[in-house]
């Protein structure tokens, strides 16, 4: 019996010696045997090497650790829902380079990991896999208690990482130097090397400024979500796409129409599209998790004919709460 041919992989990407402890502030060296990866209790590793069976592990998250990523997944939802076509995060899952003979050379984790077009480069496996894999878009790297800059930041040019943000929280932290300030870089791949941009490659004309901002925010300010409405409808332009093209939101638009046209069908057009933007707008509402609250309510019991259901349909799928929306509605008047 003919043996498989064992499958061909690329050898490991040459990000240079061994990592020392001193590379990886806010984190602390681990000995973790190669057999012992798989059932190593804190799987989130910085960096783990193969040539020493060292894995630098990163201190306990905080709150203002993981706020970043979090809010990071919201901003790329609205984005995505504005560009009526899905973007994948993946969170800290672990990017992992294997040798020739299939075992595990390099693990690394990131904060936060992006694919802008996940039906073309979603990942086939547990992990995302050197050489595999497609890398993904934007890695996240948050420096609350690190500083990926000693290193880290190097392994993933090496790797071949086309986009790095690096945010420093405005959260302080006591060891952070005081020259160092809070605020988002940008990094991307240029000819092997990482260059800093002020605006984004992945999402067309997201600033590393507001990506910073939309990234402290306790909540989205109106500014905020103007700015991720805009980066969405530029994806979307560039593509094709809208709102509408949203899964979940464009169904709900659909049926909703249709209900409001089948009640108002004998009551005339200008009464029909008041009947259906007094559905649309609370059923939309209730499908993105948002009260309808009783100024909300009073104002479609007071709408006139004359306004433009389609306009205020889309305000309502895309404003932050009802206040939003009354603000915006008014200003169509």
């Amino acid at each position: 019996m003919v043996e498989p041919i064992p499958e061909a992989r690329p050898a490991p990407p040459d990000d240079g010696p061994a990592p020392t402890a001193v590379e990886f502030p806010g984190c602390r060296p681990v000995r973790v045997r190669r057999e012992e990866l798989e059932d190593y209790g804190d799987r989130r590793f910085e960096y783990w090497d193969a040539r020493t069976e060292i894995a630098m592990v990163a201190e306990n998250p905080t709150t203002h650790h993981e706020w970043g990523a979090m809010r990071l997944a919201s901003c790329v939802t609205l984005i995505a829902a504005k560009r009526g076509a899905p973007i994948d995060l993946i969170g800290a899952a672990a990017l992992v380079v294997r040798g020739p003979d299939g075992r595990k050379e390099r693990v690394m984790s990131a904060d936060q990991v992006v694919y802008v077009h996940p039906a073309e480069a979603r990942p086939s496996g547990r992990d995302i896999e050197y050489g595999v894999d497609t890398l993904p878009d934007v890695v996240l790297e948050v420096d609350y208690s690190t500083d990926v800059r000693r290193r880290k930041l190097r392994i993933y040019e090496a790797w071949g990482f086309p986009e790095v943000w690096v945010e420093v929280p405005d959260a302080s932290w006591s060891y952070r130097p005081k020259s160092r300030r809070s605020a988002l870089t940008i990094h991307v791949l240029e000819a092997g090397r990482y260059v800093e941009a002020a605006v984004s490659r992945a999402f067309p004309g997201w600033t590393a400024e507001e990506i910073h901002v939309a990234l402290n925010e306790p909540e989205a300010s109106f500014e905020s979500v103007d700015v991720l409405r805009r980066v969405g409808a530029a994806l979307g332009a560039t593509e094709g796409t809208s709102a509408a093209d949203d899964p979940f939101l464009g169904r709900e638009l659909a049926e909703v129409r249709d209900e409001a046209t089948a009640r108002g069908r004998d009551e005339g057009r200008a009464e029909a599209q008041l009947e259906m933007l007094r559905a649309m707008v609370p059923r939309a509402f209730t499908a993105r998790g948002l009260p309808v609250t009783p100024q909300l309510q009073a104002w479609l019991d007071e709408v006139r004919r004359g306004d433009d259901a389609a306009e205020l349909m889309e305000v309502a799928l895309e404003c932050r709460d009802a206040a939003d929306f009354l603000r915006r509605a008014r200003g169509l008047r």
